[in-house]
């Protein structure tokens, strides 16, 4: 059974490390997913920081496509598990620290989220689907303090 979040390893010390920051590919319209692996992980903190559950299911899934397209969650789950993880994320800025290589032909991203007066760093890992990206999952525990219990 496919997990729908899972907590990833930090992988801090194989990141390397820039600064740049550049808007996320446009997608087609219909198109879910992203064209690279970056813009899946600017594409869903987008739709985090708008709020924006739609838009965060079309770019939330793994190497079988979106979540929201799988047979494997009901959707009011999928819905409920968007809210946590936009509470969890939610921002003011991002700054996407690192890239690397990932298990099974992933990409993991070093994401510094500010929110406030708060920083903090978490990792972000893309899954691809065909020819399009996905946010797989991102690890939690960086930001847990960030979570509000309801």
């Amino acid at each position: 059974m496919r997990k729908s979040l899972l907590i990833g390893l930090l992988l801090a010390g194989a990141c390397s490390s820039h600064t740049v920051e550049t808007p996320a590919p446009v997608s087609a319209p219909g198109a879910t997913g992203a064209t690279t692996p970056r813009g899946a992980v600017e594409g869903f903190l987008a739709a985090v920081k708008a709020g924006d559950l739609q838009a965060m299911s079309t770019i939330w899934g793994d190497k079988y496509g979106p979540v929201r397209d799988s047979k494997t969650m009901p959707r009011e789950k999928m819905e409920m598990q968007e809210i946590i993880l936009m509470r969890c994320f939610k921002h003011d800025k991002i700054r996407i620290l690192g890239e690397a290589n990932a298990a099974d032909m992933e990409r993991v991203f070093q994401v510094e989220l500010t929110r406030g007066t708060l920083v903090r760093v978490t990792d972000f890992y893309t899954a691809k689907s065909g020819a399009r990206w996905y946010l797989r999952s991102a690890t939690m525990e960086p930001v847990k303090d960030l979570c509000p219990a309801k």
